[in-house]
């Protein structure tokens, strides 16, 4: 397969050198380059990483939908989506026990319900993960947010804003503790010097072993759901 059919090319105004970059969460792989780049410069770089490129692509993981019977790991535990259809009954209950997260619904397709559910507890949690660990550098007033991103897990802005991705819900307990550390550490340093990897490391429970699934794995947590 010639490598113009395994790569998408994406001009890019803020990219200073081509770069492939994967997708997982569309299954593709991308070929950033310079606006002023010759296609053809990009495409001989790309030629030389073509098996990387064919063996990334080829080991993503399908796609994980949200439906009756599918198993999927929320809280690091692994739990059964079990879907009750009642057409008789009003809206959407979801519950999450131990090992089975129960939907009673009227809707044929209750991904949607399933997926707001979702975003929210991970919403709740990363909240209050976020909060103990604020306490513990003194600083206060800080806004959590998530959201759908598919290549940073977490963002912290000037201002004190902090944003997930709520994907993380799939995470191990400690790749998420190792992400939340991370952006509370840009509380107080805006980069990634000494001091800054000296704070996440305090502020983690076990910030290699997060850090270190985050690295080899975080690429998981996107096929989960409809895509």
């Amino acid at each position: 397969m010639a490598i113009e059919r395994l790569v998408t090319v994406k001009r890019s105004k803020n990219a200073r050198r081509v770069a492939l970059r994967l997708d997982a969460k569309e299954g593709v792989m991308n070929l950033v380059i310079p606006p002023h780049m010759k296609l053809d410069s990009a495409l001989k770089f790309a030629k030389t990483h073509e098996k990387w490129v064919k063996e990334t692509l080829a080991a993503l993981p399908p796609s994980v939908p949200f439906e009756d019977g599918t198993i999927i790991p929320i809280l690091g535990q692994k739990r059964r989506i079990s879907v009750t259809y009642d057409e008789k009954f009003k809206g959407t209950e979801i519950h999450l026990l131990k090992t089975v997260l129960q939907v009673r619904t009227n809707q044929i397709d209750p991904s949607v319900r399933i997926r707001r559910f979702l975003k929210q507890l991970a919403k709740d949690t990363l909240t209050e993960m976020t909060k103990k660990k604020i306490r513990r550098i003194g600083v206060e007033n800080v806004t959590v947010g998530v959201r759908e991103t598919k290549s940073r897990w977490g963002s912290c802005s000037e201002d004190g804003n902090i944003s997930y991705s709520w994907r993380l819900i799939f995470a191990p307990e400690v790749a998420m503790d190792y992400v939340v550390a991370h952006e509370v550490a840009h509380l107080v340093h805006l980069n990634h010097g000494e001091e800054f990897w000296r704070l996440c490391r305090r502020l983690s429970k076990d910030g290699f072993e997060g850090q270190y699934w985050m690295r080899n794995h975080g690429n998981m947590l996107l096929r989960y759901g409809e895509i």
